[in-house]
């Protein structure tokens, strides 16, 4: 099967081709990777993937399975004027273009799976939500997502199976929140943000990957899908969780007016959240290796005991 996937760079996409290099199938992967810097892609040394620069009529026909994961990471820098309109433009624009060149062709990919984030939902109570669920909050991360999955929708057509996948908080010790957690947590000085009763909506990557594979693999899986585990957390417990599995305190909370402080708008992402079920790969019977958050960080974060 031949797979074109844009972000393969990032931390979603490492894992994932990883997955699809080495899963047990009579199908050879054969992957092709968008970069932007096509010789420090070849340097990495993976001579079984094919680095391109350029979206192409070409690439597009041969590619049986599109996995659109591109974007400037949303929470790395403070939300100023330029940030927002990169963040957004990062999506929008390599997405447009991935459809664009799709509706131009009478051999488009069987399989279109597009990045978007529970974001989309905005801020929201601690009712759980899935895909069902409409009244979004209008918010920076709703309008990044909102227009991010409209584009993507625009490719499904009968030769094409289009699915957005609304990513929760991935769980890895490679990138992502938890790592950015882990050195505060390690040295005790880990706790609440804001009030601690927000919501968090996790997935470890291991579910995250064979969420994608599971999408790719089942074709009533389309439009709309939560990439989360079933039992989001409140933040107060995923501190918790996380010190008692690192058997450290945790005690040192930061204030809302502190994480406001520190990153202006942006501190919406970590003081509001959203109980987000995944009722799609639960009604397809995707099974999770990691359903509790216990579960997921001692996976993660405890050390392999040495054989004897």
């Amino acid at each position: 099967m031949n797979y074109l996937i844009t972000g393969g760079t990032g931390l979603i996409g490492r894992q994932l081709i990883t997955r699809l290099m080495t899963s047990p199938s009579d199908e050879k992967a054969n992957i092709t990777v968008l970069t932007r810097d096509i010789n420090k892609a070849n340097a990495s040394g993976n001579k079984n993937i094919t680095y391109i620069e350029k979206l192409s009529l070409a690439v597009i026909e041969s590619s049986d399975v599109v996995i659109n994961l591109a974007g400037e990471p949303i929470a790395d820098k403070r939300w100023s004027k330029n940030q927002k309109q990169l963040v957004c433009n990062s999506r929008w624009h390599i997405t447009q273009t991935l459809v664009s060149l799709m509706q131009q062709t009478q051999n488009p990919p069987t399989i279109f799976i597009s990045g978007s984030a529970i974001g989309i939902y905005g801020r929201q109570n601690n009712s759980p939500i899935d895909e069902s669920f409409s009244q979004f909050n209008e918010e920076f991360s709703n309008t990044v997502c909102e227009q991010w999955e409209h584009i993507a929708l625009n490719a499904q057509s009968e030769k094409t199976r289009v699915s957005v996948i609304r990513t929760g908080i991935v769980l890895s010790t490679q990138g992502g929140a938890l790592k950015k957690m882990l050195t505060p947590f390690k040295f005790g000085l880990g706790g609440n943000i804001g009030k601690g009763t927000q919501m968090m909506s996790w997935i470890h990557i291991d579910d995250m990957v064979s969420g994608i594979v599971h999408i790719i693999n089942n074709d009533t899986l389309n439009g709309p899908i939560n990439m989360t585990s079933p039992n989001a957390v409140s933040n107060e417990e995923f501190s918790s969780t996380l010190a008692t599995t690192l058997k450290r305190p945790c005690f040192m909370d930061m204030p809302s007016f502190v994480v406001k402080t520190l990153f202006g708008e942006m501190s919406d992402l970590l003081l509001f959240g959203q109980n987000i079920i995944p009722k799609k790969l639960i009604d397809n019977d995707y099974s999770f290796a990691f359903e509790n958050l216990e579960s997921a960080l001692s996976d993660l974060l405890t050390e392999p005991k040495p054989k004897k």
